[in-house]
This record gives structure tokens, sequence and C-alpha cells, in this order.
């Protein structure tokens, strides 16, 4: 029987083995995730303007009833 030692006092690689011992697989991700913040500035939305179509419209009628 081994004596017992506190986690806290076990060398770095004694907790790695003991951590992946007990870890085994993860069912989820133990990643932290966060939605995106909605205040920053987004580059992906601001380059929307380029496939906007809204603005070929009005000059369109503009020629025509001209």
């Amino acid at each position: 029987m081994e004596k017992f030692i506190p986690y806290a006092k076990l060398s770095k690689k004694k907790k790695r083995e003991l951590d992946a011992m007990r870890r085994g697989t993860w069912t989820i991700n133990p990643v932290t995730r966060k939605p995106a913040n909605p205040r920053a500035y987004n580059r992906n939305k601001a380059q929307k303007w380029r496939n906007d179509d809204s603005f070929s419209v009005p000059c369109f009628y503009l020629y025509i009833f001209a």
C-alpha cells in the first residue's frame, strides 16, 4: 500500500499521470467557449456591402424614368 500524498504536494510528473488516468476520454469539449462580443468590430460583417445589390435597383429606375 502506497503512502497517501496530498495532490498539492505531488510532483509535476505524478500530477500529469494521475490526471491522465482520471481523465480517460472527455465526454464534452473542456475548452471554455463564449459568444462573440456584439460591439466588437467584425471584418466579415463590414464587407457585406460589396455583395449588396440594393443600390443597383434605384439607379436602374432613374435611367428609365429620366
